[in-house]
C-alpha cells in the first residue's frame, strides 16, 4: 500500500492503524518524504516451526479432554499416541515436548550402557543442533560418517565405522545407527525406503538398533509417495515432529515397540518431560494429523516455484535439489550484497529468512505461506539483489505490496 499524506496526517494515520496493522518498514530516511509503506503481513520463511495454531487447533485445545499424564495417562494424549503408532506401523508411541528430547530419549533407550557409541551423519541434526545431549547427558559417543548431498551415508562407510567387538578393551561399543529423513541440512532430501532397508539389514547383521530422526518424515512420505509406515519399517524407533510441517504449536512423538516406549516413558520423566494435562497441546497435534498432512504437497510445489524464481535472479544460485519444503541458495561471488544485508532489507519489507553464512541463505515453506507470498518474496529479493538504489545510495523501497495476501 502507498499513502501520499503530509507528515501530520501520516502520524495520525499511523496512530489510527496501530493495533490493527503492523507498520514494518518506515525507513528513517523516508520519514521526511510523503510515501509511507505499510506492510500488513509478515512472510516468515525462517523455518516451518514458525506457524501459528489454526482456529481449528485452538478450538480443539479449548475443549480437549484431559487428565494427569504422569499418574496414568491423559486421554487426548493417548488418542494422539495411538493414532501416531497406527500411522507409523509401530506398537506404541509417546508424546514428548520437543524433537530434541525425542531423539535424546531414543538414543538413551538403545544405549543404556555409558560409553556406548552411535553412528550418525556428520551433517545430521542430532550431531550438530541438539547440544551434544547424547554425550553430555547420556555418555554416548558419536561416531560420524560423511553425509552425501542426498542425505544418505555410504553403506560401506557405515559398516566400516562399526567397532570390532574384539577391540572392546580400547573401543566404545557400537549399539545404534541413526538416519534423518528428510535430511534438513542437505536441503530436505528424502531417504528412499530401499536405502533405509539396506541400513536396517546392516544393523541387524551386527546386532545394532536403527533410529530414524523423522522430524519431517511426513514430508518424505508425500514427496516419495510412500506411506510413513513403509519408510519406518526397518527402524526400531523414530521421532516424528508435530510442530514443523504439520503446523502444531508444540511437541513430537516417538514410536517403537511397547518395551521401548515403556523405557522411554521413564527417561522422559527423568529429563523433565513428564507433564500433567497435556491433552491441551496434544489436541492440536491430532488436528495437525487430520488436516495438515495433505497440505505438504502444496508446500513442496511452492518451494520449487521459489527455487525456480531464485535461479532466474542474476547473482543467486539454488544449491540443493528441492524435493520438499527447504531451499538453500548462495549469493554468488561478485555480488554487492551479502546474506546479512539481504536479510535486513527483506525484514524491512516483511519477509524473514535464515542466513546460514555470509553468502548462504535458507528458506523453508509451510502451509501459512501462500503462492502470492512466494511471488512477493521473489520481487523483494530481485529488488535487493538488483541494487535499485536511491540518490543517497540506499536500496530503494518496494513501492507496492502487490498481491501480498492470503
Amino acid at each position: 500500500m502507498v499513502f501520499a499524506f503530509s507528515a501530520e496526517i501520516k502520524r495520525k494515520r499511523i496512530s489510527e492503524i496501530k493495533g490493527k496493522e503492523s507498520v514494518r518498514a518506515i525507513r528513517k530516511e523516508d520519514r521526511k518524504f510523503v510515501d509511507v509503506k505499510m506492510v500488513t503481513k509478515t512472510v516468515d520463511l525462517r523455518s516451518d516451526t514458525v506457524t501459528k495454531p489454526t482456529e481449528t487447533m485452538r478450538a480443539a485445545m479449548a475443549v480437549a479432554e484431559v487428565d494427569d499424564d504422569v499418574l496414568l495417562y491423559d486421554p487426548t494424549a493417548h488418542r494422539l499416541e495411538t493414532e501416531m503408532a497406527r500411522i507409523t506401523g509401530k506398537e506404541a508411541a509417546l508424546f514428548v515436548p520437543s524433537g530434541t528430547m525425542g531423539n535424546l530419549v531414543s538414543v538413551l533407550v538403545h544405549c543404556e550402557v555409558r560409553g556406548s557409541e552411535v553412528i550418525l551423519g556428520d551433517n545430521s541434526h542430532i550431531h550438530i543442533y541438539e547440544n551434544g545431549g547424547i554425550s553430555t547427558i547420556g555418555g554416548v559417543h558419536p561416531r560420524t560418517v560423511k553425509n552425501n548431498d542426498d542425505g544418505t551415508m555410504d553403506i560401506d562407510l557405515i559398516e566400516a565405522a562399526i567397532r570390532d567387538p574384539r577391540g572392546e578393551i580400547v573401543y566404545p561399543t557400537t549399539r545404534l545407527i541413526c538416519l534423518e529423513n528428510t535430511h534438513a541440512n542437505c536441503g530436505g532430501r528424502c531417504l528412499p525406503p530401499e536405502y533405509i532397508d539396506r541400513v536396517g539389514e546392516l544393523a541387524k547383521k551386527h546386532g545394532l538398533k536403527l533410529h530414524i530422526d523423522g522430524a519431517r518424515i511426513f514430508n518424505a512420505s508425500i514427496a516419495l509417495g510412500v506411506p510413513v509406515h513403509r519408510l519406518l519399517q526397518a527402524a526400531d524407533s523414530a521421532s516424528v515432529c508435530l510442530s514443523k510441517g504439520l503446523g502444531a504449536p508444540v511437541g513430537s512423538v516417538i514410536v517403537g515397540s511397547k518395551s521401548f516406549i515403556n523405557k522411554a516413558r521413564r527417561l522422559r520423566k527423568t529429563l523433565g518431560g513428564g507433564m500433567r494435562q497435556i491433552g491441551i497441546i496434544c489436541a492440536a497435534g491430532l488436528v495437525a494429523l487430520q488436516e495438515n498432512i495433505t497440505k505438504l504437497e502444496g508446500d513442496h510445489k511452492k518451494a520449487k516455484i521459489l527455487a525456480e524464481g531464485l535461479n532466474r535472479i542474476k547473482g543467486l544460485k539454488v544449491i540443493n535439489s528441492v524435493e520438499t519444503n527447504i531451499v538453500y541458495f548462495d549469493i554468488l561471488e561478485g555480488s554487492n550484497i551479502n546474506s546479512e544485508t539481504l536479510s535486513k532489507y527483506l525484514q524491512e519489507h516483511g519477509v524473514l529468512i535464515m542466513p546460514e553464512s555470509s553468502s548462504r541463505v535458507r528458506v523453508v515453506l509451510h502451509h501459512q505461506i501462500s503462492g502470492t507470498d512466494v511471488q512477493y518474496t521473489l520481487q523483494c529479493i530481485q529488488q535487493a539483489v538488483g541494487e535499485v538504489r536511491d540518490c543517497n545510495g540506499n536500496l530503494k523501497e518496494i513501492s507496492e505490496f502487490k498481491g501480498h495476501e492470503e
